[in-house]
């Protein structure tokens, strides 16, 4: 075989290896992707149908009152005088007798009533189902009933714990930090004006102010019917003084200090709750730390090693410390799954890290604190609340992984504490099957203010939902106990409406979850539509007509944010991308950001596309929403506002309907915008990008409104559409950057067949000609780069540079829609530093083999990349890399061939003039600069910042992603990647050099 066969045979085994290298590259693409979706089975509920709203009856006066004197009872009372006060108006007298001790029926907060109208006896046997009876009586004259409904006897309530957060106690509402809406802080600076930096710690006339605040929660509360409340905090009670090898902070540490001072200023507030009956649980992220704290664990244990039995000791013998100053403590609840920086508060050393993501780590977090508990006749609520985080990730939502954490920890002290949805709370997620599984004692989360929903600002009667959802729960186990109602809580606190519970902005309208999730904990068979009419009736209007209308348009509310901020066919699949399950809605990212990103919404479109009825049902469905919310507003509009109890509240209650009216229908011409550009991707059909035109026209002209509306509008603030506008100005460059690629591409592959055909025809006597043959030899011969090149004009040796980086930069320009410097400057800077570093070791040898070589695979490679953009431009491209495995991986295979060949025939090439073995070292050690460029530049200036601006420019992941959650930490990429990197590059530099030293022979040679 001669020495050109046996080439040509290695050349053609080398190619087929690196395709197969492509080839092993793009499946493992395509399964760190792992794009999949699979049916889902939503919640579903009966139709809420709401029942004739009788005629308003005035409460009787209170003349004669027989009740024991004890601050529980005291407080009940109030209420019901409240209540009565706030009727306006009274019809007759009635006398109420509570006595000391009453036979009744057993056990819990059972009661009777017994009498008539005029005269009422409350018959319990503990003084929980006293105080029961006499806020169910409130609660009849808020609702305008008769307080003779209520005789008879009334079993206790199906679930014994009911839980709230803090609501908005201790939160000051200031405009001014709502009116950016960009602050994603989940921090709620509760208590903020209260602490103080310095000695004494606590402001006195705030914290006075504060314990006021929570004393109006705690009876408002109460009348709700909920008996225990999550109190935020920890660390922030605790000296640590008798921590085992401690004490952890010295005599003159500040954090002793505020930790004094700040359970003397909150142990009142934790007492008086106790005096009304309200369990307190310390709410706090695991790991709970302060800057002393981690410094002391690290020093005793090496690390933060949460599966080290030891470093819980640390822990439990804070809270011993704490329920011994405060026997009103009744336990603790904890996360793991979100702790980190986005809930610190700045200035503050008080934070948590996410250190609890093992299984062992777990258990034994759980049997120290379960230990402690029992030993301390405490209760321990944890949180199976894990969010995708390390090996106990899906302990939220598998019933597996469930079991290989929690099976096994069967302490009575142990209350496990899960979302009823089976992710977070979205509408169209299934009810959540882990609730119906363990040992373990269990209560079930609710929202009120429903996050992904806007926060509450629109009208969303989540009754019917929770309804069929506890119903199933307790049905399939019998260990739930409870509920734990958010009233307030979830998400970030300023980058939704100024609403604070009890006390800014319009928070009736979604205390009727809070009154309903009350209602159903104490009795789940308990008429929702009911519980509408007396929850209109208490905050809005006595007139039955209005109350009516009130109800009627709460009834549809579910429908209009179900298909107005949802789209159906995608939210009905359970969809996995990159290891985790996004959420079904997506297009909206992560509450109030419109997206623009091709990853989403690709994948959105592809999986409409698919379902019945296509993008043009789902596109009706957002126009249906816009309907139902219109209708809803038409009919509060349309009652008599002299029925309502203050012109201000029937304005919130038509400003909250308008608002949403203006932001569903903005939505619906969004939602038909992105279906009809995936659908150009898709099919390239003129009439689709003409479809998509029209949107834009529509959806621009709807957002200028809508900013122009409610923009700086605290109360109803507008939808964050920056992600969006920066997607359709892509999406509008896409059909110029297609022609650019379509001309490019005949000019890339033109230059490769004269090179193909130049030393066969006359060609060869054209400008250029031999350029363009050198070219095509050495990238596909490297072993003749050498003699391709002999001989050259000036003209031709620069074409040869000139013609493969201008189509470089050219067709990587069009690939960014000429918006992303960034990616530019990375791509080409890494080049230059190849090529230069090539050149020194080239030295006085001829260049241009080496150039022709690279320079002739990279034209190669860009024909590849110009192709695909040249159907529909980059989105195009990118459209047919989320949605199209077979396509992607065919590309990936090739592309990522074609791009080790550059190295191979650079090599080759360079080894007919210094060997081999220098060759290789010469390839190697510019690889090495090539890369250790952009690896220091990304590392100095921090993977998370890099990644954020490489994104914004590119509109390849959520644009809100790095603002809320950070890309870094979504997707799990170890921030030390860049310095990493920047070690495997110095690798192959110092490699690279020491092979290409010139050997012995070599150096005597050149003497």
């Amino acid at each position: 075989m001669t020495m050109a066969r046996r080439r040509g045979v290695v050349a053609v085994v080398a190619s087929i290896v690196l395709i197969a290298l492509g080839a092993g590259a793009a499946l493992a693409v395509g399964d760190a992707l792992g794009i999949r979706t699979e049916p889902s089975a939503p919640m579903q509920h009966e139709v809420v149908v709401a029942g004739a709203v009788a005629e308003p009856v005035a409460p009787p006066k209170i003349t004669t009152l027989d009740a024991p004197r004890s601050e529980r009872i005291g407080v009940a009372l109030d209420e019901l005088r409240d209540a009565i006060t706030d009727a306006g108006a009274t019809a007759g007298e009635a006398a109420l007798t509570v006595p000391d001790t009453a036979p009744g029926p057993g056990g819990d907060d059972a009661y009777a009533l017994e009498g008539d109208a005029a005269n009422l006896t409350i018959r319990a046997s503990t003084e929980a189902g006293a105080v029961r009876a006499i806020y169910d009586l409130a609660g009849q004259v808020r609702a305008a009933r008769p307080l003779s409904d209520l005789i008879g006897a009334h079993a206790a309530s199906a679930l014994p714990l009911r839980m709230t957060d803090l609501g908005a106690v201790g939160v000051k509402p200031d405009p001014a930090e709502w009116e950016t809406g960009t602050d994603y802080s989940h921090a709620s600076k509760a208590f903020a004006d209260v602490f103080q930096t310095d000695a004494p710690y606590i402001d006195q006339t705030a914290l006075a102010a504060a314990y006021d605040d929570f004393d109006v929660f705690l009876r408002h509360s109460l009348a709700n019917g909920f008996n225990a409340v999550a109190f935020p905090g920890f660390v922030e009670f605790v000296t640590f003084d008798d921590a085992p090898g401690g004490p952890v902070y010295s005599e003159g540490d500040e954090h002793r200090a505020k930790a004094l001072a700040m359970r003397e200023a909150f142990a009142p507030f934790w007492e008086r709750a106790d005096e009304l009956g309200v369990k307190v649980f310390l709410r706090t992220d695991m790991l709970a730390l302060t800057g002393r704290l981690e410094q002391y664990l690290q020093d005793r244990f090496g690390s933060l090693d949460t599966e080290n039995p030891e470093l819980w000791d640390v822990y439990t013998a804070g809270l011993d410390e704490l329920y011994d100053a405060v026997p009103a403590l009744d336990g603790v609840l904890i996360r793991i799954g979100e702790a980190g920086t986005v809930y610190d508060v700045d200035g503050w050393d008080y934070y948590s890290s996410l250190s609890v993501t093992t299984v062992d780590a777990v258990r034994a977090m759980l049997e120290a604190f379960t230990g402690q508990a029992e030993a301390s006749a405490r209760e321990v609520v944890f949180r199976t609340w894990s969010v995708g985080v390390g090996g106990v990730g899906d302990m939220h939502t598998n019933a597996d992984s469930y079991e290989a954490v929690l099976g096994g920890i069967d302490s009575a002290a142990l209350i496990v504490s899960t979302k009823y949805t089976l992710g977070d709370f979205y509408t169209w997620l299934p009810l959540n099957d882990t609730l119906a599984q363990g040992t373990q004692r269990r209560i079930v989360e609710l929202q009120s203010r429903r996050e992904f929903e806007n926060f509450g600002a629109f009208a969303n009667d989540l009754g019917a939902e929770y309804q069929w959802a506890l119903q199933r729960l307790l049905a399939a186990n019998e260990n739930i106990e409870g509920i734990w109602a958010w009233t307030q809580d979830g998400g970030p606190w300023r980058a939704g409406p100024m609403t604070l519970y009890l006390k800014a902005g319009f928070w009736q309208l979604y205390e009727l979850n809070t009154q309903v999730a009350g209602a159903l904990a104490r009795d789940p068979s308990a008429d929702v539509a009911a519980v509408t009419a007396d929850w209109a009736r208490e905050w809005f209007s006595s007139d039955p007509e209005t109350v009516g209308a009130i109800t009627a348009a709460m009834a549809d509310s579910r429908d209009a944010i179900a298909h107005g901020l949802y789209i159906a066919p995608f939210a009905q699949q359970r969809v996995f991308a990159i290891g985790l399950e996004p959420p079904p809605m997506m297009w909206i990212f992560e509450w109030d950001i419109l997206t623009g990103d091709s990853a989403v919404l690709d994948v959105m479109y592809s999986i409409v596309r698919d379902a019945e009825g296509g993008i043009d049902a789902a596109i009706a469905e957002g126009a249906q929403a816009v309907e139902t919310a219109q209708t809803m507003l038409d009919t509060v509009v349309a009652t008599d506002a002299e029925t309502w109890r203050s012109p201000e509240v029937r304005d919130a209650f038509v400003g909250a309907l308008e608002y949403e009216v203006d932001t569903l229908r903005l939505l619906a011409s969004y939602r038909s915008l992105l279906l009809h550009q995936g659908q150009w991707h898709d099919t390239r059909a003129p009439a689709a990008r003409a479809a998509w035109d029209a949107d834009r026209a529509t959806f621009e002209k709807l957002a200028a409104a809508h900013l122009e509306t409610y923009e700086g509008d605290v109360a109803h603030p507008a939808m964050n559409l920056t992600a969006a506008q920066l997607g359709i100005e892509r999406t509008a460059r896409d059909d110029v950057m297609a022609w650019l690629a379509r001309g490019l591409l005949a000019l890339a592959v033109a230059w490769v067949v004269i090179g193909m055909l130049a030393a066969r025809t006359r060609l060869v006597r054209r400008p250029g000609a031999v350029a363009a043959g050198a070219s095509w030899v050495a990238s596909t011969r490297p072993w003749r780069a050498r003699e391709s090149t002999l001989g050259m004009l000036d003209l031709d040796r620069w074409l040869l540079l000139v013609v493969p980086a201008a189509l470089l930069v050219a067709t990587r320009a069009v690939q960014t829609s000429f918006l992303s410097w960034t990616h530019l400057a990375v791509i080409i800077g890494s080049w230059v530093v190849f090529a230069l570093v090539i050149r020194l070791f080239v030295r006085k040898r001829s260049p241009w083999p080496v150039i022709a070589a690279v320079g002739g695979v990279v034209v190669l490679r860009c024909i590849l990349t110009l192709f695909a953009l040249s159907f529909t431009g980059p989105g195009g491209y990118w459209y047919a890399f989320w949605t199209e495995p077979a396509p992607r991986t065919v590309y990936i295979a090739v592309a990522f061939g074609l791009f080790l060949w550059v190295f191979v025939a650079a090599g080759w090439a360079l080894s007919t003039q210094i060997g081999a073995r220098r060759a290789t070292g010469a390839v190697l050690a510019s690889v090495g600069a090539g890369l250790l460029l952009p690896a220091v530049v990304i590392g100095a200036i921090g993977l998370e910042a890099a990644l954020t601006v490489w994104n914004d420019q590119m509109g390849l992941l959520p644009w809100g992603l790095a603002r809320i959650l950070g890309i870094t930490t979504y997707l799990d990429i170890p921030t030390a990647t860049p310095w990493a990197a920047a070690g495997f590059a110095v690798v192959l530099l110092v490699v690279g050099v020491l092979l290409a030293l010139p050997g012995r022979r070599e150096r005597a040679g050149s003497h």
